[in-house]
């Protein structure tokens, strides 16, 4: 298993920039692809972005597009999500995923979840 803890969230104001970052223990290998997720209140938790194992493809979701960055640096078993231009609308627990399979991050069924940081974005 892999243990994931994510840090970085907070109360910021719209239009700002936060860098969220999960770092991995356990059975990690940097042959894991690794994700982001977040979850409204009263919303189902939706796929943000993933990257795969080497960083060489990154995948995102189509809202998020041009504002959010994912990046990692298997040095330090670590992947970052780079929020810019914040819109209240992102206000959301993330969580961090990973999975050998980059598939199976980007369906949202990873074998290894982060408990979230929360992310408010005031107006």
């Amino acid at each position: 298993q892999v243990q994931l803890v994510e840090s970085g969230g907070g109360l910021v104001q719209a239009g700002d920039s936060l860098r969220l970052s999960c770092v991995a223990s356990g059975r990690t290998g940097s042959n894991y692809a690794m994700g982001w997720f977040r979850q409204a209140p009263g919303k189902e938790r939706e796929f943000v972005a993933a990257i795969r194992w080497n960083g060489g493809t990154r995948y995102y979701a189509d809202s998020v597009k041009g504002r959010f960055t994912i990046s990692r640096d298997n040095a330090k078993n670590t992947v970052y999500l780079q929020i810019n231009s914040l819109k209240p609308e992102d206000t959301a627990n993330y969580y961090c995923a990973a999975d050998i399979q980059t598939a199976r991050v980007r369906m949202g069924t990873p074998s290894n979840w982060g408990r979230g940081t929360q992310v408010t974005v005031s107006s």
